[in-house]
């Protein structure tokens, strides 16, 4: 099949509410700056984009300390890429997104990593949709005893992910725990929206019999 054909299915421009068009138009206002040489504005980049890269790297790795150094790579790369990006032209967070993804399936290949779910940030708190495995992930206002079994949820979770095979992986995070469109993650992987929409029913099927079989062992 001609990739060719299908960019422009999912090259078009994005709907987008007035929300999410106010906060593009911000960004891409402080991505302007950046490319002045404004060392505040590169400031405010960093710390507006870290979370959403660190959470990223760390749910395709399944490694704190991994997900970190992946972090700090991708940063150096937007860096010095950053003048190649055409503001007018796409969304800057489907272009970082798609900086990151690139150098996550490089370290994917160099390390062979299949699975590695030891040092997980307890802490961290991803946003979650619909009804999915993915969804169960957060509670704004948990209890005590809810939060506990959150985490341990959360745990298994990541136990689960860190064995799907990394297109479905991919596929999974950026749609049920990134939150982003199908038109936007066909943009990522570069891959036809039908092929998107293939790869995270497969992964969510994978996801829920994992899911099912840690949780015998659990049991």
């Amino acid at each position: 099949m001609n990739r060719d054909s299908t960019r422009p299915r999912y090259e078009a421009s994005l709907q987008r509410t007035p929300e999410q068009e106010a906060a593009q138009e911000a960004l891409s206002r402080l991505v302007r700056q950046c490319r002045t040489g404004d060392p505040q504005a590169w400031q405010q980049l960093v710390v507006s984009q870290h979370r959403r890269i660190y959470a990223i790297c760390y749910r395709f790795t399944g490694s704190a300390s991994d997900a970190e150094d992946l972090t700090q790579d991708v940063f150096l790369k937007l860096y010095r890429n950053l003048a190649s990006f055409d503001v007018e032209r796409g969304s800057f967070q489907t272009w970082v997104t798609t900086l990151a993804r690139n150098l996550l399936v490089d370290h994917f290949r160099r390390t062979r990593l299949e699975r590695a779910s030891d040092s997980l940030d307890a802490g961290y708190a991803g946003e979650d949709d619909g009804a999915t495995p993915a969804s169960q992930l957060a509670d704004p206002h948990p209890s005590p005893e809810a939060h506990a079994s959150g985490m341990e949820l959360k745990v298994r979770i990541q136990q689960a992910l860190a064995q799907l095979s990394p297109e479905l992986r991919e596929a999974v995070i950026l749609r049920d725990l990134e939150d982003m469109d199908y038109k936007e993650i066909a943009q990522v992987l570069r891959i036809p929206e039908g092929t998107v929409k293939s790869r995270i029913s497969r992964g969510r099927g994978e996801l829920a019999r994992l899911l099912h079989r840690i949780e015998g062992q659990v049991v």
